[in-house]
């Protein structure tokens, strides 16, 4: 059996034990009922497979076709809004999606901090991650779909088709985790959390993309922009173009991604996210502060303070801390402080791991003066680098059968980017709600982020952490 088998076999057992527990003797029920295809829908699926229908197709556009902007805040309402009206499926789907995200993203976090450098921060959003691959899903045929559906962690090989991933549910069920981040976040009507999503499919200008698999796309994001260039020749200038194109649109300035675009692949796949978090309450203080990156090396840098009752716990076992600090109605910023700076990789790998979610329950109220650095990290990554230290180097290969995606023979995978850019400041024009009180009575705690640190953000209904990464010196990108 192959390494990466034996790789995905161990993460699917693992994922059904956990979903499992509750199941004692019932009748049994596929763990993973409501993000698979149901009895009808298989029907349906059947009856077209039969009727051999051709899908249409087209051509993207050149890459300079004239865009319009995005607009985030229009993006953000829309989530918002579509999150208020969902109902118990929806929301269950969510939770479902929400654990398979995790388990993915505490995997994936692992893999990639062991190619970070230690002098400067990291950031990697599990959603974004997961729903990259879950869009490689809804675009593939067997035996390609298999191994993807074992990779994001539901069983499904050699089984029938009730217990094959519906990629349409898990898609939207990612879009319902993105709107349940930004709702009940607004303050006078105002956003405080912007979290959007951009995907870019860029491809040779021959190739042909179906327009079924570009319709489910849109249930993740609604911004999915197909544009073709040439990169045969110069792949350098082309990811130039391709950054542009990008800044053009978004008004977002990305990491660069890693270069070396291969010249003969037809399809790359590049997945963009921004996110922004205003912290209520919160001030900027007056000139920079000094943050130490080791025992003798400081920077200054910009830094804000807040004081109120936020959720606390320390791991006196682990020597670390954990403050939560709300950012909307259920998501909050977790923030991990190792006690001594030195152990920071030693508390990444006890802290980023699959119980970290279970052990945001041992945190409770204490009134606290938190003082941490204004963020704006920037990361790039390769989920072929990923699958390939995931002993998966041939998943999305030159053999990978993606006809969901195109009928093309010359259909060639390239890069896999996924880029984040995490803001994080104070939003001074708020003031303190309930939940972010001024403390009275005992005498508040000081914890101050002036030495590396480790963050994520968490939304509580779905249990998904949408953000993790570790802030090593706040000037560095990640």
């Amino acid at each position: 059996m192959a390494p990466g088998s034996v790789t995905l076999r161990a993460a699917v057992l693992c994922l059904l034990a956990w979903a499992g527990l509750a199941a004692g003797d019932r009748v049994y029920i596929h763990p993973f009922h409501l993000l698979v295809h149901s009895k009808s829908s298989c029907d349906q699926l059947e009856k077209a497979s039969a009727e051999t229908p051709t899908d249409p197709t087209f051509v993207p556009v050149p890459i300079q076709t004239q865009t319009p902007p995005v607009d985030e805040e229009a993006l953000c309402h829309q989530l918002a809004l579509a999150a208020e009206k969902l109902g118990t499926e929806d929301r269950l789907r969510a939770t479902k999606v929400g654990m398979l995200v995790n388990f993915m993203g505490f995997r994936m976090y692992k893999m990639l901090s062991e190619t970070w450098s230690g002098a400067g921060g990291a950031v990697l959003s599990p959603t974004a991650l997961f729903g990259t691959l879950a869009s490689f899903y809804l675009g593939a045929l067997d035996p390609t779909a298999s191994r993807l559906q074992a990779l994001l962690g539901v069983p499904g090989e050699d089984l029938g088709c009730t217990s094959r991933l519906d990629g349409h549910k898990v898609l939207s069920a990612l879009q319902t985790i993105q709107g349940l981040l930004v709702a009940s976040g607004g303050a006078g009507g105002r956003a405080q959390l912007q979290l959007t999503t951009v995907v870019g499919l860029f491809t040779a200008p021959s190739l042909r993309l179906k327009q079924p698999f570009m319709q489910g796309l849109a249930l993740h994001t609604p911004v999915v922009l197909p544009r073709s260039l040439d990169w045969s020749v110069d792949p350098d200038l082309a990811a130039e173009k391709m950054d542009r194109f990008v800044q053009a649109v978004t008004g977002w300035k990305m990491h660069r991604p890693p270069s070396g675009i291969s010249a003969d692949s037809t399809l790359l796949f590049n997945t963009y996210v921004h996110f922004q978090g205003k912290m209520k309450g919160f001030s900027l203080l007056a000139g920079p502060q000094e943050f130490w990156v080791d025992n003798s090396t400081s920077v200054s840098v910009p830094m804000l303070s807040g004081a109120g009752t936020f959720q606390h716990w320390s791991d006196a076992q682990n020597n670390f801390s954990v403050t939560r600090v709300p950012l909307s109605g259920s998501a909050g910023l977790l923030l991990v402080r190792p006690h001594r700076a030195s152990d920071l990789d030693r508390v990444e790998a006890v802290a980023f791991q699959h119980d970290f979610v279970s052990w945001v329950k041992n945190l409770s109220p204490r009134a606290i003066r938190l003082t941490l650095p204004q963020l704006v990290l920037r990361g790039s990554y390769d989920l072929q680098d990923l699958l390939a230290q995931a002993k998966l180097p041939t998943l999305l290969g030159t053999k990978a059968n993606l006809g969901r995606i195109s009928d093309d023979a010359d259909l060639r995978v390239g890069q896999v980017l996924n880029s984040v850019l995490f803001e994080l400041m104070a939003d001074e024009r708020v003031q303190p709600t309930e939940s972010v009180q001024q403390p009275t009575g005992p005498v508040a705690l000081e914890v101050t982020l002036d030495s590396p640190f480790l963050f994520a953000v968490h939304e509580r209904e779905s249990t998904a952490l949408h953000f993790m990464g570790r802030v090593a010196n706040p000037l560095s990108t990640a």
